[in-house]
């Protein structure tokens, strides 16, 4: 169950969206809420150095490398290093971290949780993993710069998005 593709990412989003409509007053609110842009900031920039990597760089699966591994769930199609899946997850976590120390350590235990949950499925290796929680901290920490960057922008976008009660 916690190597699928779905009950992390959904619990994952689900928390980010908590944090989006959580705070108990507004500057506390406005603060976690340009935190929730630099998470999905930094998932993104996970992504984009996954897909980045893998243009250059393709290693095959655990599974398809060695043939007395069963599969338990669908064949993934992409490459196995580095991890998609764990690198977007370790990015929103790391930055949710950023934000609030609580939820972002609960965030990042179960990602590690589901990337070792995946080496045990032979979806990926070690390194496949490691590598990945390494793309996301660092994206986390790419985003944290970027907001610094666009600093008044974020804050315009959730006042824009109070206006029409969606924060």
């Amino acid at each position: 169950m916690v190597v699928s593709d779905y009950l992390v990412p959904l619990g994952l989003i689900l928390t980010v969206l908590g944090l989006w409509f959580s705070g108990s007053d507004r500057v506390q609110r406005m603060h976690q809420q340009v935190g929730v842009f630099v998470a999905l900031t930094a998932m993104a920039l996970s992504s984009l150095a996954v897909f980045l990597i893998n243009i250059g760089y393709s290693r095959l699966r655990p599974f398809e490398t060695y043939n007395e591994l069963a599969l338990l769930f669908y064949r993934p199609t992409d490459p196995s290093f580095p991890s998609n899946a764990v690198a977007a997850a370790a990015g929103l976590s790391a930055a949710v971290w950023g934000i609030n120390r609580q939820l972002g350590t609960s965030m990042l235990t179960a990602t590690i949780v589901w990337g070792l949950a995946r080496i045990y499925a032979g979806v990926h290796y070690p390194s496949d993993v490691l590598a990945s929680l390494g793309i996301g901290i660092v994206a986390a920490f790419l985003s944290f710069k970027i907001r610094d960057l666009l600093n008044p922008i974020p804050t315009w976008v959730v006042k824009i998005a109070r206006l029409f009660c969606l924060a």
